[in-house]
């Protein structure tokens, strides 16, 4: 008989509900147009399947991540949602893509040939307005290329949509044009960023990613948004780090005075990297225990001068708010979210 997995000592406390009004509240900003859920990269590091159920609960019926893999890993789907694929499909990928559980976002000539050659059906199709990632080119006779497919969405993405820049309505408008010439279900443009840019950018499907897990993408998100992932890390070893000797590596901190430090299991192989050195804080019923010395690999160094109750063994909370976090870090929201790594247990509430 195997034994139990081990706890961790260090977890994600993720809010479900947080989750849900989230989507809830870019839903209702998504007016007519029906709001969708990316969940590539694993859920944004949450867990894909577990924010897939949630969401579907909530009443998000379309769910989008980057590779094969990732969509091969959510089978078999909730009942009624559907699933896209947004990097294509590969010669690689078309036993996959072929079982019909998810469609293919064909991105390239060679991608929708090969679809067409096999026989494939519903697909949806990226056309690149501006950002020059993955995309048929918005200049090229797109409809020409696509005839006589069954397009479900026609999409394509804002490169900056988190600002006020011209490129915004350059796209939205080359992708207008783009669309009268074709046949697809429905029309795709607006991220989360996107989404707060107004109804114009809707169409009839969006596709928020960030937001849904705490990312804040313009000010227009910023009071409602809320957080939904809380990391917590255990306690290995309470310890006094006496005046004058220095902590860590290379020997950044220097005490001024004793100071009563607790060593927790976190470091920059979990996503908590080296730019909160000296910046990044614990927190314990809501007071703050600064982070001394250098983030490690696996460690980090908090000092609990003001908390002579906590011990080994005790967890404490990581201020892991993602706008303060990202200053002290210089860190995206995205990278502080995808970056959190497989070492955490993640707890739903």
């Amino acid at each position: 008989m195997s034994s139990p997995p081990a706890a961790a000592p260090l977890r994600l406390r993720l809010d479900g509900e947080a989750l849900a009004s989230n989507w809830r509240w870019l839903n209702d900003r998504s007016g007519d147009a029906a709001c969708g859920a990316a969940i590539k990269a694993n859920g944004y590091g949450l867990g894909a399947r577990q924010v897939m159920e949630r969401l579907a609960a909530a009443g998000c019926r379309d769910f989008f991540v980057a590779t094969w893999a990732e969509a091969l890993a959510l089978a078999p789907l909730p009942d009624g949602v559907s699933l896209s694929v947004l990097h294509g499909v590969r010669a690689e990928d078309m036993l996959a893509a072929l079982s019909g559980f998810a469609r293919p976002v064909l991105n390239t000539p060679e991608q929708i040939a090969r679809w067409r050659e096999a026989g494939g059906g519903l697909c949806d199709v990226m056309i690149d307005t501006g950002i020059n990632r993955l995309g048929l080119d918005w200049r090229q006779d797109c409809a020409a290329l696509t005839q006589g497919m069954a397009i479900h969405t026609l999409m394509s993405h804002l490169a900056c949509a988190d600002e006020d820049h011209a490129l915004n309505a350059m796209q939205q408008d080359r992708f207008t044009d783009v669309a009268q010439g074709m046949k697809a279900d429905r029309l795709s443009l607006a991220n989360s960023a996107g989404i707060c840019l107004g109804e114009g950018y809707h169409f009839g499907l969006t596709r928020p990613g960030l937001a849904l897990y705490g990312g804040i993408p313009r000010a227009e998100a910023e009071e409602t948004i809320r957080q939904v992932v809380f990391p917590q890390a255990q306690i290995l070893q309470r310890r006094t780090i006496r005046a004058g000797d220095t902590a860590g590596y290379s020997a950044t901190f220097t005490a001024g005075q004793d100071v009563e430090a607790a060593i927790l299991n976190l470091g920059y192989a979990d996503g908590y990297l080296r730019g909160f050195s000296g910046r990044g804080a614990a927190m314990a019923d809501g007071l703050r225990l600064p982070v001394i010395g250098r983030v490690s690999m696996d460690l980090l160094i908090v000092d609990v001068s003001a908390r002579p109750d906590l011990v080994e063994g005790d967890w404490v909370d990581i201020d892991y708010d993602l706008r303060t976090a990202s200053a002290q870090s210089g860190l995206s929201h995205y990278e502080l979210l995808t970056g959190l790594g497989a070492r955490y247990d993640r707890a739903w509430t």
